[in-house]
């Protein structure tokens, strides 16, 4: 235990997910020793998320305007939305590169140990936007990226039952299987019954 200011640093940077008792000890001394320009900036770039990020009205990734870039273009595909858990998972999709449609961000996943429920899910406005034309334009397909853990299964299994009702309406969910480079061998059975299953005709 640190004296002071110190000690509060490390015990707030340990907060942080990711970052355990002596990667915050090595941050806050890393800090410690920087010249206060350099403090000043990330003091800065904290005030700017806190006081300056908001989320996007349509599909509730982060922005700096009422739009995100993505729901502000008019070149993305109206009719398709890639439902995922978080803000993080739209831009890893975006540098694939493959996908031009839209997104919506849960918030999350369904988790009843932790109290997350559908309430707690940006579910109810998932359902308005498919219910809703924009522009006169249908949704025709909802593709779910939820992640491939249990509370992601759970999460595409629910939307998956809210969704069937919308008549027209394609419901996917993203492939799992091997990695590229991967070995058979090295492949856990999970991940090798999923790539069996979902296997695609050549």
């Amino acid at each position: 235990m640190y004296e002071g200011p110190v000690q509060d640093l490390i015990d707030e940077l340990g907060k942080l997910p990711g970052v355990g008792p002596k990667s915050a000890q090595r941050i806050a001394f890393h800090l410690l020793q920087v010249e206060p320009p350099e403090i000043d900036r990330l003091q800065a770039a904290l005030q700017k998320v806190r006081d300056g990020v908001q989320f996007c009205v349509v599909c509730g990734t982060v922005s700096d305007g009422e739009l995100c870039r993505i729901c502000a273009d008019p070149r993305r595909d109206r009719t398709m939305i890639c439902v995922v858990e978080e803000p993080k998972d739209v831009q890893a999709i975006e540098r694939t590169r493959e996908f031009r449609g839209r997104y919506h961000v849960l918030g999350g996943a369904l988790d009843p140990l932790s109290g997350i429920g559908p309430d707690q899910l940006r579910i109810r406005e998932l359902l308005a936007r498919i219910g809703n034309q924009e522009d006169g334009v249908d949704v025709t397909e909802v593709i779910i990226a939820t992640d491939p853990n249990t509370e992601g299964e759970a999460t595409a299994t629910y939307l998956v039952r809210m969704l069937r009702d919308f008549p027209g309406l394609s419901v996917t969910r993203l492939a799992s299987g091997l990695p590229m480079g991967g070995d058979l061998e090295f492949a856990d059975e999970l991940t090798l019954g999923r790539a069996l299953s979902g296997r695609r005709t050549l």
